[in-house]
């Protein structure tokens, strides 16, 4: 990218709005080519900042360095999801717990990763444990504890996202100690918590502003058929909103990235998309966006398509919100003394 960034952080704009997505990268997320991200790039009129992709753990944990290369190589900066999996199962994870990870288990993989991001030299996102408030991950509080208080740590503090968070904490010291001061670090949970409990919320898996540069959100409206009945409770706005003055109490002061977001197919789609931009553009807090640019088949035989081009209309709309230049395509790493971009 002609950029000198090591040591620096990936910073917002005071007016703007990183354009950035997850180019489809196919199902395990991991299958990255320069031509999938041109070709979202060509569909949506406009470049992204970061491409979106999973590290999983499924044979090891080993820095991408391949994946990362070809996504420089396309003029996007890497966004790495740590995914501490070694099955796709539905599930606790047999291998990488939250607590192995905490007792330094797996400490000598993650500094040979950490040492190898260092010595890449150029930038790098990351996150660790997407969507911790959900289920649907083996990392998340609902495996590793839940609501329990007494077997790990604080007995005042819900066991599973105290997994998680120290687990975190424990990840980012490691890249420390290695040097590895090139990556910008997200925190990134879901909208809805699922199961919605008060031990859930996502505040409490939170590592803190001492570990973390930005703070994401997946804010999806409707992604399986069945769902298409709840069309209204599953707008962005109402969605977004759930969970927006959580993130406020938490992290008041870290920039705020709506890291997925998206919706499937129906003739309701251009409208939807019209009013999360809408809501996105007039909303001062948002500083980055990342469309999730997926079909698949679900097991009933259905197809959840996400993807800006699953209709001439909903295309024609996702490329008339981001024309605005509200949406930006370069992105900054600290601002220099006196300058202020705008």
């Amino acid at each position: 990218m002609g950029l000198l960034v090591a040591g620096m952080k990936l910073v917002p704009y005071p007016r703007g709005i990183y354009h950035s997505a997850f180019p489809n990268f196919g199902g395990p997320e991991d299958s990255v080519n320069c031509k999938r991200i041109r070709k979202f790039e060509s569909l949506a009129g406009k470049k992204i900042v970061w491409a979106f992709f999973s590290n999983n753990w499924i044979e090891g944990i080993r820095f991408p360095g391949k994946e990362i290369k070809e996504i420089s190589r396309c003029g996007a900066i890497p966004f790495v999801r740590l995914m501490a999996r070694s099955t796709f199962i539905y599930g606790p994870d047999p291998v990488y717990t939250l607590g192995g990870i905490i007792n330094g288990d797996f400490d000598q993989q993650l500094r040979k990763w950490a040492r190898e991001a260092r010595n890449y030299e150029g930038p790098l996102l990351a996150e660790f444990g997407v969507e911790m408030n959900g289920d649907w991950f083996p990392w998340s509080g609902y495996w590793n504890g839940a609501g329990e208080t007494g077997g790990y740590g604080n007995p005042e503090f819900p066991d599973g996202p105290e997994r998680f968070r120290d687990a975190y904490r424990h990840i980012i010291e490691i890249f420390r100690q290695e040097g590895a001061e090139n990556i910008t670090w997200f925190f990134h949970a879901n909208a809805d918590s699922f199961p919605e409990e008060e031990w859930n919320k996502i505040g409490n898996y939170y590592p803190g502003d001492n570990y973390i540069d930005w703070v994401g959100l997946s804010v999806y409206g409707a992604i399986f058929p069945d769902e298409k009945q709840d069309w209204e409770e599953l707008s962005f706005r109402e969605k977004f909103l759930k969970t927006y003055q959580q993130v406020k109490a938490f992290a008041p002061n870290k920039p705020l990235a709506v890291l997925e977001f998206g919706v499937i197919e129906d003739p309701r789609k251009p409208a939807w998309i019209r009013q999360a931009f809408d809501f996105i553009k007039q909303f001062p807090d948002i500083k980055a966006i990342s469309w999730w640019q997926e079909r698949w088949e679900n097991e009933d035989g259905s197809f959840s398509d996400l993807r800006i081009n699953s209709s001439q209309s909903s295309l024609k709309e996702y490329r008339t919100q981001v024309k605005s230049p509200l949406f930006k395509t370069t992105p900054l790493f600290n601002f220099p003394p006196g300058y202020r971009p705008r």
